[in-house]
């Protein structure tokens, strides 16, 4: 009998990645990437992408699957998903997936759910509406989407109103098993840190982005079509820095929002994980080692 996928959710900068990449290598494994913007060629510095280096050491499955002219979502993120699952079954290997975009995990685990498509008229509507109009409508009316959406991510904010408004019933109640957090499957994960411990990991990754390049990535993705990708362009990091260049804020300003935006997130990652999943936790502590980690998750698979 083949063994059991390992799924391993955790906010940014948890540390998950160096840990599936360990699990990996003990294990005989291959990763699958649960991360909305790795997908996309180019956003390699900001999504904090695995190395070439990585990669070859371990395969690695949706990442730089599509380019930034094309879009993404959870639907294709299953159908991606359950191919890399076959491939990497078919070389009697384990599928260990890996990630912090919860959405695509629940989609994976219950399915797409039934939200309608989207209406031109009504969707012109909500983008042409404050921010703060949409997300005191959505806290009236569906406080659970609320607390889990992407508040600084216009798009997201928009369909979730927008899908509310065509059906006249909460956003998270079409996405099938968003309330049963007792549906869980075997073997999934979620990495923990205290707040004050990953905050500092946030803070030193984000400093070594701009220190690799972020900025001249970004540019140059800028000419490639990025502020025309209404996904992509959100993503944390690049959003700000697009900012910068547009003249918004200086270099310095621009570093720390990008880590305050990046601790908030994580904050909803948490959050999300914790009430939605129903993961079981992997404690890591601040000075732990990646093998120390493994030696505990690998104690508690099925």
């Amino acid at each position: 009998m083949s063994a059991l996928a390992i799924y391993l959710a955790g906010a940014t900068a948890s540390g998950k990645s160096a840990l599936a990449l360990r699990l990996a290598k003990r294990l005989g494994g291959e990763i699958i990437s649960v991360d909305s913007m790795q997908v996309y060629r180019g956003l390699d510095i900001g999504t904090a992408k695995p190395s070439a280096m990585e990669q070859g050491e371990v395969p690695h499955h949706l990442i730089d699957v599509v380019g930034l002219n094309e879009p993404f979502d959870a639907a294709k993120f299953v159908r991606f998903a359950k191919r890399a699952v076959a491939a990497v079954r078919s070389r009697a290997a384990r599928p260990i997936f890996c990630g912090g975009t919860g959405l695509y995990f629940r989609a994976l685990f219950d399915g797409l759910g039934d939200s309608p498509p989207g209406e031109d008229s009504l969707r012109a509507e909500l983008e042409a509406t404050p921010m703060e109009a949409l997300l005191d409508e959505l806290k009236a009316k569906d406080l659970l989407a609320f607390e889990a959406v992407d508040r600084q991510n216009r798009r997201r904010v928009v369909r979730a109103v927008e899908v509310i408004r065509l059906t006249g019933q909460s956003y998270s109640s079409q996405r099938t098993g968003w309330n049963a957090t007792g549906q869980a499957p075997a073997n999934l994960f979620c990495v923990t840190r205290e707040v004050d411990d990953i905050n500092t990991r946030i803070h030193s990754r984000v400093d070594r982005m701009f220190e690799q390049g972020l900025v001249a990535e970004t540019q140059s993705l800028s000419k490639r079509g990025l502020s025309e990708n209404r996904t992509a362009c959100q993503a944390l990091g690049y959003r700000q820095v697009l900012g910068h260049l547009d003249g918004e804020l200086g270099l310095a300003e621009t570093v720390e929002l990008v880590k305050a935006r990046t601790r908030q997130f994580a904050k909803r990652q948490r959050t999300w994980f914790r009430n939605q999943l129903n993961c079981q936790p992997v404690e890591w502590a601040a000075g732990g080692s990646v093998d120390g980690c493994c030696e505990r998750l690998l104690g508690m698979l099925c």
